[in-house]
């Protein structure tokens, strides 16, 4: 794991516990600006924290993806938020974690 990858989980886990959520994700752009997201469970209002995350990014002009980590006990491979990863960035790698561990894990199914 690269120290930028390490950054993202360290973000991912952040956003997650700040929200109280049992998934966070975090996103580098082409730039290298990151950003991060914790999954919203509303009644008029649902979004994976991939989702948040590539959101948050989008909105802040980010050009395009370099990487993505999803903290969480949930299948990360069927995260809503990959299609859109895909859609945006396809080269991008996607990474899982389970919320104590320190091993990223590519996920299968993502670029």
């Amino acid at each position: 794991m690269t120290d930028e990858d390490r950054k993202l989980l360290v973000l991912a886990r952040g956003a997650m516990a700040r929200a109280e959520s049992m998934t966070g994700a975090a996103v580098r752009d082409l730039d290298g600006r990151t950003y991060a997201g914790a999954a919203i469970d509303r009644a008029a209002l649902r979004l994976s924290a991939l989702q948040v995350a590539l959101a948050t990014a989008i909105s802040s002009g980010a050009p395009g993806f370099e990487a993505a980590v999803l903290v969480g006990r949930d299948d990360q491979a069927t995260d809503p938020g990959l299609e859109l990863l895909r859609e945006l960035t396809p080269s991008a790698p996607a990474y899982a974690a389970q919320p104590g561990s320190e091993i990223l894990t590519p996920i299968e199914g993502a670029p």
